[in-house]
């Protein structure tokens, strides 16, 4: 059967590109708009004379929240398919960005911005990653390079914007305006044209449209049984009895669709938990606590830089061109650079992985000790560079857990990096408030960074061990 099976013609070709193309556009619009949220964390601070931690929730929660509702975002996709969802979550990220600039303080933005903006950035997030990954199979890893890249362009586009708006028309109309330009979402969501298997009328899941019957006298004759107890009894009354015992029939069918519909709801659930139990094994264990410390040593420059620079009195360079700027576009040369050499037959993916991580954090302990603009734009340019290793993320994952259980952890993994945004730029904005100072937030988060990478080293020295004690057993039994 598999052989006289023809292959879909968008697969790795035609409409596929439009999916790598309206994905690319997804991640400038939520991931690019979400690391550029240093801007507007500035004039927040201004506006609302609150402290940085408490102002940073603002969004490390939007941050956050778009990685942590993904397992729950699929159960939506699973029901409503990934084009209505990436459109609905366009709705929901526009309506966020507009309602915060009505914000009255900042708890107001916690819920408009935080959690409502965060909501519809995950609902198109996730949309978009699920599509690449249908439309390819031969050039999948291609196609989802491509795709993320758009993160290092939205940060650099939207910081630009969002700065030149902030000072032509202050941050609440900054807000409204890209709250108009989020709804390009919706456009994106449109192009997730669904693969369906028939030529016949399908639904967004791919399924056959099916119509319910009238209820009508001459439909009641037609409906085999029924019909013939009619044609039987030939009584008016009888078309009533009919029409009404129909009638409970397909009240029936409707309470037994709710019922299986909770059912699955509950069985998705079950099996989540399942997932997440069985991914604690010991390499998996490791690099959880790993994904727990790195994303936040990642965000944090991000969202504490324009602040910093203000403290420097370097906001004329910045301006001329921003720090987070730099990171951004250097961070596109490391992803697709970092890619060509994990792939290169003698180099080793994970030699390649834990360099990156060593430079990244090495980048984090330096920072807070250079105060010149030329010190920070190279610190920044490597910050850029090495975490470019996020791409290679799921083949690292692959590699620990095996290809088995790659789904299950790499879902884990993403919720682990949602955790990690969503408590490290609040915590490095306490520590600023403590210590009047943000070096010593750059060190802890840099202690805590190295933490998960020496434990991700001792679990490969462990492995390492237990397999040349098994080679030995193996050759002393033979």
């Amino acid at each position: 059967d598999k052989k006289t099976m023809k292959p879909h013609p968008n697969i790795d070709g035609g409409w596929a590109w439009m999916m790598v193309l309206s994905s690319f556009f997804v991640h400038i619009l939520v991931m690019g708009s979400q690391i550029a949220l240093g801007v507007p964390n500035v004039e927040w601070l201004e506006e609302f004379h609150q402290s940085r931690g408490l102002t940073a929730w603002v969004s490390s929660l939007s941050m956050g929240i778009t990685l942590i509702v993904g397992p729950f975002i699929g159960l939506f996709i699973n029901t409503c398919g990934c084009r209505l969802t990436a459109t609905l979550g366009g709705l929901v990220n526009s309506l966020g960005w507009v309602l915060s600039a009505y914000a009255a303080n900042v708890h107001y933005l916690f819920i408009t911005f935080g959690v409502t903006a965060g909501l519809g950035s995950g609902m198109a997030y996730l949309p978009a990653v699920v599509m690449v990954g249908r439309y390819f199979q031969k050039r999948r890893a291609l196609a989802q390079g491509l795709s993320t890249t758009g993160t290092g362009f939205g940060a650099f586009l939207i910081t630009v914007l969002l700065k030149y708006l902030c000072a032509e028309y202050g941050w609440r109309n900054a807000m409204f305006i890209q709250g108009a330009v989020s709804l390009n979402l919706c456009v994106c969501g449109a192009l997730m044209r669904p693969l369906s298997p028939g030529k016949g009328t399908t639904l967004p899941g791919g399924k056959e449209a099916r119509v319910l019957p009238a209820c009508s006298t001459e439909s009641v004759k037609s409906a085999g049984p029924l019909g013939r107890a009619e044609e039987k009894d030939g009584g008016p009354g009888n078309e009533e009895t009919l029409c009404d015992l129909q009638a409970q029939e397909r009240q029936g069918q409707a309470w037994h669709r709710k019922s299986v519909c909770a059912l699955r709801v509950l069985k998705t659930m079950s099996q989540l938990t399942v997932r997440v139990r069985k991914g604690f094994g010991d390499w998996y264990s490791a690099f959880l606590l790993w994904a727990l410390f790195v994303y936040s040593s990642f965000v944090i420059p991000f969202i504490h830089l324009p602040e910093i620079v203000n403290l420097y009195n370097l906001s004329e360079q910045n301006d001329a061109f921003p720090l987070t700027s730099i990171i951004a576009i250097v961070h596109i040369f490391g992803k697709v650079i970092l890619g060509v050499v994990a792939d290169l037959p003698c180099i080793s993916v994970w030699n390649v992985f834990l360099l990156a991580n060593f430079t990244l954090v090495l980048s984090i302990f330096i920072l807070p000790s250079m105060h010149t603009y030329a010190g920070l734009a190279v610190i920044c340019a490597l910050i850029g560079f090495s975490s470019g290793f996020f791409s290679l993320m799921p083949v690292v994952t692959e590699d620990l857990v095996g290809i088995e259980h790659l789904a299950n952890a790499y879902g884990i993994i993403i919720c682990a990096n949602g955790i990690s945004a969503l408590l490290g730029p609040p915590f490095a904005g306490w520590i600023f408030d403590i210590t009047q100072k943000y070096d010593f937030s750059f060190y802890i988060c840099g202690l805590l960074y190295m933490v998960g990478i020496l434990s991700l080293l001792i679990q490969s020295c462990i492995q390492i061990i237990e397999r040349s004690r098994r080679k030995y057993i193996d050759g002393a039994h033979v």
